[in-house]
Order: C-alpha cells, then structure tokens, then sequence
C-alpha cells in the first residue's frame, strides 16, 4: 500500500547514503522506492533526477527534472538542470527558456550571482535576447559594476534600433552616458543614431562552442531522421555517433571550464602529450573539431575533412574522428585516405559495421573485387551477429571466418561482384535489422547443433563441411569419445588449416583428457592469431579461459587488459589490473603491485570509467605505501582519497596519525579541524567522539585528548571531559608547559567543575 511515512523515509536514508558514496546506481533505485510510497514529492524527485543525472543518463534525468519542475513551480534548481540538459542535447530553445526562467527564480530568491550566471548563459546561447540582457544591465548597475551594466545596454540600445524602436533606443544610451560619461563607446552609439545608422548587434561571446555545434549537429541529422523515422542505415546510424563524440568532446571542455574537468572530458582520448604543451594542443584541437563541424552542417565536405586531420595532427584519437573522416573522405573521392580512416575504427563496436560496409562500397569503385568482397563479408559478419540472441553471438561470427578464407583464394571476379552487390543490397538500407531478421526467419533449419550464417543464402564453400565436422566432434565429445573426436578434429584441419574455432575445439579436448599444460598452448596461439586479424572480442574471450585454467598466467592478464583497453572496456580492464596487482602482492612484489594500480588509476580517471574504481585503488595504494613505510608518500594518496571521499574516516584517521608521526603538529591540527567542521556541516557530529576515542586509544596526543574533551564537553559528558582535561594537563606539566596547562585549566574551569575552587588555586600558582 502506497503512502506509507516509514518505507518512505527509510528509502530516503538508503539513497542519502548510497549517494554520499557516490554509489549513484544504488541512490536511484532507493529513491525510486521512495517514491513509489509518494509519487509527487519533491525532495524525492529532486533527488532521483541529480543520481540519474551523475549516472549521465541525461534522457531520464531531464524527464525527472520536469516532473520536480512541475511539483515546485518556485524551485529554480530543475529549471537550471533541465537547461543544462536541453543544451547539451542540442534543444537551444528549451535551453534559452528554461535558464531565462530559472534566473527569474534565483533572482526571487535573492541569490543574485546565481541569477547573473543563469542570464549570461543565456545571452551565450542567443545573444540578442533583449530581456536577458536588460536585466543583466540592470542587476551590474545596482551591484555597482558600471562598466558591465554599461556594455549590456549598450547591447541592448543596439538590439532596440535593429527592432526599430530608435526612441527607447536613444533613452538607453543616454542613461548609459550618464553612469560612465566618458566612454567613447556611447558616444559613438548615440553619433550613429543621430546619423540614421544601423548599430551592430551583440556578438555571442567567443568559448562555449559546444552546445551550439551539437545543435549543427542536430540539425544536419534532422533531413535523415525525418526519412527514416524507424531506424536508421547503419553508415548514418555510426555517422550520428561519430558527430556526437566530437560535439560532446567540445560540450565537456568548454562548460565544465576546470583544467581538472578538461583533463577528464577531453585529455582521455588524446594521444600522449607533454603536459606543458597540453593545453595549447586542447586548444588547437577544440578549434579545428568546431570547425569541422561547422563546415559539415553547410555542405562543405572537403574543408571538414582537412579541418577532422589538423585535429588528429595536435592529438586527438578516437575511431569517432577516424570514422567521420573516412566517410568524408569518401565522399569527396579520396579512397586511398578514406580506406586508411576507416581501418583506425574497424574494431570499434560502434563503428565496425559501417567501416567495412563503406570500406567495401570503396573496394568495389577501386575493382578491387577479392577485398571488396572480404570486407562486405567482415559486414554482414558484424550485422548477423548483431540480430541472434546474445548467447548465440559468438558462434555465429566463428562461422564466418572459413567463408571469408574461401574468398580470399577465390578467383572468380564476376562470382565475387555478385556477394558484394548482394551484401550492400543486404545492409546499406533503413531498418536493416528488421530485414536481416526476415532473412534469417525465411532460412531453412539445419538438423545440426549450429545455426547457419547469412552468408549461406549467398555463397555456397566447403565451409559446409567445417560446420558438419564440428557437429560430429561435439558429439563425440558428449558421448565421452575423446580419442575419437580428437582424430576427427585433426582431419578437419587438413582442409581448414586457419579456422580457428577448430582450434579452441581441440583445445577443450584437451583440457577434458587433463592435458592443462597443451592445451594453454594451442590456446594462447589462437589468442594471438584472433588479435593479428582484428578480433579482439574473441581474443578476449580465450584469454579469460585460459586465466581461469591458470590464475598465475601474468603473460595472460596482460595481454586480456590490453585487448580490453582497446575495445573501450574500461571498468573490466581495470578490474583485470586489480587482480593482477593482487597476484603481485601475495606475491610480495610490493613495488610491482604498486605500479599496477598507479596504471589502474589512470585507467579509472577517464570519463567512462566507474567513479568508484578511483577510490578502491587509492586505498591499496595507501596500504602498501604504509607496509613500506612510505609515510610521506601514503599521505599524498590519503590526501587524494579525502577529497574524493570526504566523509572516508578512515582516510581522515591515517592524515591525522602519519602527520602527528611527522611531527607535523600544525598540518595534524588542521586536517582534525577539517574533519570536524565535515561532520558539523553534514549533520553527523555524534561520529566525532567514537572517531576521536579511537584515534586517542591508538594515540596519546595532547591535540587529540584536548579535541575529545571538547567533544565531551559539547554532549553534556562534562565528568569525563574534565578526567580527559585532568590528564592532558598532567602531560603537559611533564613537559613544563605552563601556559599549556593554564589554557588546560581555563577550560576546565569553563565548564563549572563540583571543585572549581581547587582549580582556581592551580591557576594562580601557575
């Protein structure tokens, strides 16, 4: 039953909790439950839309955002989010709207700066929005900042003569002569009115390209979208992601604006630079990405492409760039460089169909028949796979590789044009997936075990008979016929040599007869031969196997991170290097161990990484920092830890204890300070005197004693503040610190002891 107050305000905690982890997967379904009890509450909705937002999933986010719009009509948070949402995707308009509308709201409020950086988005986005500008004027001039409020009225003078209002044009101008006389600006302005001249109109102010480029792209998407409202073919549908990743890249640059922020958004998917020189090169790049864009929405094709490779010159890489230029390339009839691009993006997931469907189209005007042919066929490979079910993904692509082999020693041109030809009518179409299914549907069933590729509808190799071989030697392997079915599987190979499914089979063979040792050999070259030929999902897969036959494979680890990496899988790279560094450390490598996750951690700053990741490898960092007795080092990384995790105790506990160990009494006293201001600012105070209790059983010190007995004193303990007191002043007394023990005995005293008087008389022999 719905509306229940308990299963509301548990739920609340759940996500609060989750959140201040940053556990934001976790936050969302708490609150998600929250508000299943009460659908309408802000608070709630507030907090679902900022988790989906961390969690970047903008669509959802800015549906959220809208509801908490809707709820709280006074409320300018969800405008200003749904703002930046809208912005991001493009929608200029909505976003125009909503940061006027939420500027209007910060400015009710009273919170003025707010208000101002609301406005001046909006005059970035729309420089000639009139009412966004006066008001700007009008809050510079009341905030005392007159040579601002000037150059908005200024603006805003210009825009009213342009509209034809010249009389209110004249009042503004003059109002604006009178708040600084003796700019030249006004006077000119008012000399051109009199003259009967046109003003120039504001300019949009020079940085934020972002928003407005992926608006271009929007726009250039739009003509394609309204065609094919169904799904796209798969050139456009890569082209789409493609333009995206550059006009995000610039998105996440220029509005986050930090170099830290820039670093993450843009830095990741950069060629390795100096970092002196990084700067300079994001700057270049920024300019030519914008440019490319620019010039793609007007038409002009050839100038995007140049200006796509003065961006790969100063140092971006990603298959995005590398596919939009092979596109252009090829349509602006440069086949030898567009050929070359899109080689660069091949084994992207998001770009792979595309790649070799157009490296074929290409192939194929060269009369390159035999490699036209292979590349349509690595095409439908991709897009056949793509409609089976998840499960059956990999073994449909595995019964490609001997129909590709077949056309690579085919030497019948005519036969090979014909696949070609089939292959594009096949998948350079709007809703190919649907098509593709209706083939697969109209495929006659096999009694096999396997299901056959498309390609079958369209050549006819003695692939067929690889398949049916493989058929048998899995029955025999089910029937426990070991011998028999190895016997069988080397009579396969006579006539598939390079098909290396047969291979992984006789590899499982041999892992079932307890031949470990051979079979990690045959297993290992099949790994190696599905890298060299650009398979890097099934290169994956085996390395997996063979790590799980032996964990202590380092040679093995190492080579899955890499074909991770290289498919953009992040999170589980990482996870592979943090196993790796834990074999390093049972193994006492510290210093390897050490160097493992220093390379994790970098792996764990780029944007599509887990936040979470950052914060595990920082503290196995710190604790072979602290085996090694590398305090100094161990409190830089405790440092990182803190401000990634300010609420981490333990992270506060180690900088305390490692700066006292330092006799760095001041640095100790300002990071106790930090942490207990943490605790007051986030309402969680009562953890200070457990905290502070465990920190003075591990350490004696006279700051920490003297901060529990505040502590105390502050939750009406005052007898045992007053024991604490006692004990710091006798330590204190030891060291012949009489004015120590005097500030001691004033803040005992403080607290009105039952045998104030006794400490009176100590204070006066002091």
């Amino acid at each position: 039953m719905a509306g229940r107050e308990d299963v509301f305000q548990r739920a609340m905690n759940e996500g609060h909790s989750a959140a201040w982890d940053q556990a934001w997967e976790q936050a969302a379904t708490a609150y998600k439950k929250a508000l299943a009890e009460f659908p309408d509450n802000a608070k709630a909705l507030n907090s679902l839309a900022l988790s989906l937002f961390q969690l970047q999933k903008f669509d959802d986010a800015l549906k959220v955002y809208i509801r908490v719009a809707k709820v709280s009509p006074e409320d300018p948070t969800p405008f200003e989010k749904i703002a930046f949402i809208e912005e991001r995707h493009g929608n200029l308009k909505e976003a125009i709207q909503a940061s006027f509308q939420a500027a209007e709201l910060f400015l009710k409020t009273r919170e003025v700066e707010k208000a101002i950086e609301n406005w001046l988005r909006v005059v970035q986005l729309n420089p000639e929005h009139v009412q966004a500008r006066s008001r700007l004027a009008l809050i510079h001039e009341k905030t005392g900042q007159i040579h601002q409020a000037v150059t908005e009225y200024l603006a805003v003078g210009s825009l009213l003569q342009n509209m034809g209002n010249f009389e209110r044009a004249s009042e503004i101008f003059k109002h604006a002569q009178q708040l600084e006389s003796g700019n030249s600006e006004i006077a000119q302005a008012l000399a051109m009115l009199a003259a009967g001249k046109l003003l120039p109109k504001p300019t949009r102010p020079k940085g934020g390209t972002g928003p407005l480029r992926m608006a271009q792209v929007k726009q250039l998407d739009a003509p394609r979208e309204e065609l094919n409202k169904d799904g796209p073919d798969p050139v456009g549908e890569a082209r789409k992601k493609a333009l995206n990743v550059m006009a995000d890249a610039l998105f996440q640059f220029t509005d986050e604006g930090s170099e830290a922020q820039a670093r993450r958004g843009l830095q990741s998917i950069m060629k390795g630079t100096g970092q002196l020189s990084a700067q300079a090169e994001q700057t270049k790049i920024l300019l030519h990405l914008s440019q490319a864009i620019d010039y793609q929405t007007k038409g002009n094709e050839s100038q995007a492409a140049d200006e796509l490779e003065y961006a790969v010159e100063s140092g971006f890489s990603h298959p995005a760039i590398y596919f939009d230029l092979g596109y252009l390339r090829a349509n602006t009839d440069r086949a030898e460089s567009a050929l070359r691009n899109l080689q660069q993006c091949n084994k992207h997931a998001d770009y792979e169909l595309a790649s070799y469907l157009l490296s074929g189209q290409i192939l194929m005007r060269l009369g390159r028949t035999r490699d036209a042919a292979m590349a349509n066929l690595e095409a439908l490979k991709v897009a056949d796979s793509a409609v089976v079910k998840e499960d059956e993904t990999d073994g449909i692509r595995q019964l490609y590789e001997p129909l590709i082999e077949a056309v690579a020693k085919d030497n019948d041109e005519k036969a090979l044009l014909k696949l070609s030809e089939n292959i594009q009518e096949m998948l350079a179409r709007l809703n190919w997936r649907v098509h593709l299914l209706k083939l697969r549907n109209e495929m006659p069933k096999t009694d096999g075990e396997l299901m056959l590729p498309l390609a079958e509808i369209l050549i006819q190799a003695q692939s067929s008979h690889v398949i049916e071989a493989i058929n048998y030697i899995n029955q025999l392997a089910r029937s426990s016929r070991l011998r028999s079915a190895m016997d069988e599987a080397f009579q396969a190979i006579a006539y598939a040599p390079t098909y290396l499914p047969l291979h992984i089979l006789i590899g499982d063979l041999l892992i079932r007869e307890g031949q470990t040792e051979d079979a990690i050999a045959k297993l290992t070259v099949v790994a190696s031969a599905y890298s060299v030929r650009g398979e890097p999902s099934q290169a994956t897969k085996i390395l997996r196997k063979i790590i799980q036959l032996a964990p202590m494979d380092l040679a093995a680890r190492t080579r899955l991170i890499e074909q991770l990496i290289a498919r953009g899988k992040q999170d589980e790279a990482i996870a592979e290097y943090l196993d790796l560094a834990d074999i390093y450390y049972r193994l006492a490598e510290l210093e390897l161990a050490r160097k493992t996750y220093t390379t994790a951690l970098r792996l764990a700053q780029q944007p599509n990484a887990n936040r979470q990741w950052g914060v595990q490898i920082l503290r196995r960092m710190a604790d072979i920092d602290m085996q090694r007795l590398e305090w100094k080092q161990a409190m830089r990384v405790y440092e990182q830890l803190r401000t990634l995790r300010p609420d981490d105790a333990s992270a506060r506990e180690n900088l305390i204890e490692l700066n006292l160990r330092l006799a760095q009494t001041p640095q100790a006293q300002s990071e106790l300070k930090s942490y207990m201001e943490h605790l007051e600012a986030t309402k969680t105070i009562e953890q200070a005197i457990p905290f502070l209790e465990k920190l003075v059983k591990e350490n004696e010190h006279v700051l920490l004693r003297r901060e529990l007995a505040s502590q105390y004193q502050r939750a009406g303990r005052t007898a045992d503040a007053v024991t604490l007191l006692d004990t710091v002043g006798d330590q204190l007394m030891e060291k012949g610190d009489k004015a120590g023990v005097r500030e001691v005995v004033s803040q005992i005293l403080s607290m009105n002891p039952a045998n104030a008087q006794d400490y009176r008389n100590l204070l006066a022999q002091l």
